[in-house]
């Protein structure tokens, strides 16, 4: 079989997998959707194929908005732990938190979420915070994914003044802003995976605070764009905007996460080299 031949088959796989894993959290949440997706083998891709595991299923979590304790298996992996049980993370605002496998709620702004604070835990290894970072930048690419669609999907069909409002110069301006956010994250993120010399974490570090600056600005603009009704709990969009703001402060939030990629770049003296283009 020849190259071409081989990444066609290659290429078909992963469209199965992505297809599979889709259907998967399409139908399932929370604490089954964690069985489900142990039956499609999700450690035996972590272990044998992190840099497509990982972006796939966390991608796909945002895109779907289900939501799953993997992020778990990813940190664990990564500090050389046995994935299956809960860590205690990082938080905004220098707290912590577990994201428990279970369907109970812990959170007071997602409400689907089973994340409970609790006291300082021990600080994480650069691997497991890199990993985990990378992860949740994925997630929130993901949740800026879904956003956009529903934003764009009004814009489509909502009718103003006798025009549909997707013909209005402003409305495309906020869209066009946020294609762009989102694209510009994604780039980062694939940069990330395609580099193996990040041994502070710092291209992940930038990464996901890219990602969580995109998913805010994701939320304001498609906010603008749906108008009132996206503020009612009718509309999914809330979902997704609660989901990105808990997102952004998991494992350090993007305002704080720059401000640490600025003071780790004045203690170097110079600016390292993140990606090899």
């Amino acid at each position: 079989m020849d190259l071409s031949t081989n990444a066609a088959t290659d290429a078909e796989s992963l469209q199965l997998l992505s297809d599979s894993v889709r259907t998967t959290m399409t139908a399932a949440t929370g604490a089954k959707l964690d069985a489900a997706l142990a039956d499609l083998g999700w450690l035996d891709m972590l272990d044998e194929i992190p840099d497509i595991a990982i972006p796939l299923v966390f991608r796909l979590l945002g895109e779907t908005g289900a939501h799953a304790s993997v992020l778990n298996d990813v940190v664990l992996g990564a500090a050389g732990s046995t994935p299956g049980g809960s860590v205690s993370l990082p938080f905004a605002g220098k707290r912590w938190v577990v994201w428990e496998r279970s369907d109970g709620s812990g959170s007071a702004l997602d409400d689907e979420l089973p994340i409970h604070s609790v006291p300082r835990g021990d600080a994480l290894p650069h691997t497991a915070l890199a990993a985990g970072r990378q992860a949740v930048g994925w997630w929130l690419v993901g949740t800026s994914r879904a956003m956009l669609a529903l934003a764009r999907q009004h814009a489509v069909d909502r009718v103003q003044f006798g025009r549909h409002i997707s013909s209005f110069q402003a409305i495309r301006h906020r869209l066009a802003e946020t294609l762009v956010a989102i694209e510009g994250a994604e780039a980062t993120l694939q940069a990330v995976t395609a580099e193996t010399d990040d041994p502070d974490g710092l291209a992940c570090l930038l990464a996901k605070a890219a990602a969580g600056q995109a998913a805010l600005s994701t939320a304001r603009h498609c906010q603008q764009v749906l108008g009132g009704i996206g503020f009612t709990a009718e509309h999914p969009l809330h979902r997704h905007v609660k989901r990105a703001l808990i997102l952004d402060g998991l494992l350090g939030s993007a305002r704080e996460l720059t401000q640490e990629a600025g003071k780790a770049l004045r203690s170097k003296g110079y600016a390292p080299r993140l990606a090899h283009l």
